[in-house]
């Protein structure tokens, strides 16, 4: 009962802070600037949005693709149509309930195929660790290329992080002295409670976690891996070309911008409002106008918003249709 009022409590705060950020955003705009931004929204080249949808599903269905990779090593080997559905599904949940999409996709594989949800849930845990990992990757690379136009920025920001971790040290080391007990704790519990139902979901966490180091195919890994982010980064640029605001920016602008909207996504559930928020901040370095600046975080946080949605649907009403008529036909 707590565990379920604490998730309720952290998912209307975010929401909250995502429906704050949207009415700060909208009461800050005169009457003027308001039309302009949609003007800026009516102007849009909307014929760019067809391969921006076929781009999105390319980017999901890589990450099912990838995520079958990590769990060959626990000798769990779903069909790829299951993964994909799995996936989509996940983050439609997500839309739902923040951080509930990777319970669903867990679960909704493991019904489908039989399989141990315990086992997967590590997987999740190595594939979002890794995916970090890279959005750390990006950052540094798509900050030193575009130091020129966002140098003032980032070093303002790096100031200010580093402020923060001043004044906050005694919560940062609490957070890592946690961490690391909670680590012992499970350890521990495992080690005593080996064969009961919380062992057993403590030890298929470590397997699902160490599946990335036992992976034998290690270079397929990385390259799915490069073909989501990749798609990640087209979806943006097609973006930014389909506004004739923002169409005259480089590719490279559109990795600075899928570093930004990607930090959306993680603050509030689905990016809702943090999104649109960072992007139109970041595009103000880049010289772009205000109202094309809103229009795109608008666009661009609907269009995929709208992706998810259209696609999970579409996987939550074909899954069991698949499963039960087409796949062992």
């Amino acid at each position: 009962m707590k565990k379920k009022i604490s998730t309720i409590l952290q998912y209307a705060l975010f929401l909250g802070l995502g429906i704050g950020i949207l009415y700060f955003m909208l009461h800050e705009q005169s009457a003027e600037q308001q039309a302009k931004m949609l003007n800026a929204i009516k102007s849009v080249h909307y014929w760019l949005f067809a391969p921006i949808f076929v781009i999105g599903f390319l980017s999901h269905f890589f990450r099912g693709i990838r995520w079958k990779l990590l769990l060959e090593p626990l000798n769990i080997f779903p069909s790829t149509i299951n993964v994909t559905f799995a996936v989509l599904i996940g983050y439609v949940a997500n839309l739902v309930l923040p951080r509930a999409g990777e319970v669903a996709k867990c679960t909704v594989l493991a019904g489908y195929e039989k399989v141990p949800a315990n086992k997967m849930v590590g997987t999740i845990v190595a594939e979002r660790a890794f995916d970090i990992l890279c959005l750390i990757v990006i950052t540094i690379v798509a900050f030193s290329v575009q130091a020129s136009v966002i140098g003032d920025y980032t070093i303002h920001k790096f100031h200010r992080l580093a402020e923060l971790i001043t004044q906050n040290r005694v919560v940062l080391t609490a957070m890592i002295v946690v961490g690391t007990l909670l680590v012992l704790f499970l350890i521990r519990v495992y080690r005593k409670h080996k064969e009961t139902k919380v062992g057993h979901f403590v030890r298929g966490l470590a397997d699902g976690v160490s599946s990335i180091i036992h992976m034998k195919k290690k270079w397929q890994f990385m390259g799915y891996t490069f073909l989501i982010w990749f798609m990640y980064g087209l979806q943006v640029y097609l973006g930014l070309l389909a506004l004739p605001g923002t169409h005259h920016l480089s590719p490279m602008a559109s990795l600075v911008v899928l570093v930004f909207g990607s930090v959306g996504m993680i603050l509030t559930p689905g990016g809702l409002g943090a999104y649109t928020y960072l992007v139109a901040e970041i595009l103000s370095f880049y010289a772009i106008d205000e109202a094309s600046a809103n229009a795109f975080g608008y666009i661009a946080w609907g269009a995929q918003t709208g992706i998810i949605i259209v696609l999970g649907v579409l996987s939550i009403i074909l899954l069991p249709i698949y499963n039960k008529n087409w796949r062992h036909a």
